[in-house]
């Protein structure tokens, strides 16, 4: 039987008198892959910037997996288990692929400074254990001949693939993925339709992601949400989302 791992209760984010959501209610079971779609504008990225300690709720409550996490910083509720991808890929650059998904894996880390300075204790032993996690992840992607090459250097989307790679690192029980199909021909958003729907089920995650592809929601996503002016207006499943008068006003358009 599913259980609930995100809840969001009439949270709202104020930002100078402009409210970005506004009684903002959702939530999300173990092991469920759902959508959150809406307009331009509509309070995507706010609400995800909420689950992630980016920005703070001015009213409401955030709990995950039975823990409200409002007031965490980021590090704190990437500990706790939620791990992100960006709208623009922020991938460290100048490091090279391997390293921008190692770094992912030091959340975990449990050797202490001192052995790291020292270069001593567990540190070797945890160092060659992330190197080889990491380069399977890389293979996962089909990024592992790249290892070796500057992050910046990949085209853009081996750099997507590799930022769900680094979030993964993180061994989340929940993952955002913000626009992932974003700047995708069709075969690529085909394929990875293909690795959310296979990463979920190989890693046991949960799933949320924000995604102006429609096919690729409809394709995967058990459930969706409809936002529109930082406010829940539809949710459903992808059939009842279809058919919904108020999401074919307000986002699919009348020949949707």
């Amino acid at each position: 039987m599913a259980s609930e791992l995100l809840k969001a209760t009439d949270v709202s984010e104020v930002f100078g008198g402009l409210k970005a959501v506004s009684d903002f209610n959702v939530h999300i079971d173990r092991g469920e892959l759902v959508g959150l779609i809406g307009p331009n504008g509509a309070g995507k990225t706010t609400a995800f910037n909420l689950f992630t300690g980016v920005y703070q709720p001015t009213t409401g409550e955030i709990v995950f997996d039975g823990k409200s996490i409002v007031g965490l910083k980021p590090y704190q509720i990437t500990q706790r288990g939620i791990a992100r991808t960006f709208q623009n890929i922020r991938l460290f650059s100048e490091l090279t692929v391997l390293d921008n998904v190692k770094i992912a894996f030091h959340f975990h880390v449990k050797y202490g400074l001192l052995e790291a300075v020292c270069r001593a204790g567990r540190y070797f032993r945890e160092e060659e254990e992330i190197e080889a996690e990491s380069m399977k992840l890389l293979e996962i992607f089909h990024l592992e001949k790249q290892a070796g090459e500057l992050a910046k250097n990949l085209p853009y989307g081996a750099q997507r693939r590799l930022e769900i790679a680094r979030a993964l690192a993180a061994k989340p029980k929940l993952l955002l993925l913000d626009e992932p199909a974003a700047g995708m021909n069709p075969q690529e958003t085909k394929e990875l339709m293909e690795m959310i729907s296979w990463i979920r089920r190989e890693f046991g995650l949960t799933i949320l992601l924000i995604e102006h592809d429609m096919s690729l929601v409809m394709g995967i996503c058990e459930r969706i949400y409809v936002l529109e002016y930082g406010t829940i207006i539809a949710q459903g499943t992808p059939e009842e989302i279809r058919k919904d008068p108020e999401v074919i006003r307000a986002y699919l358009g009348g020949e949707a």
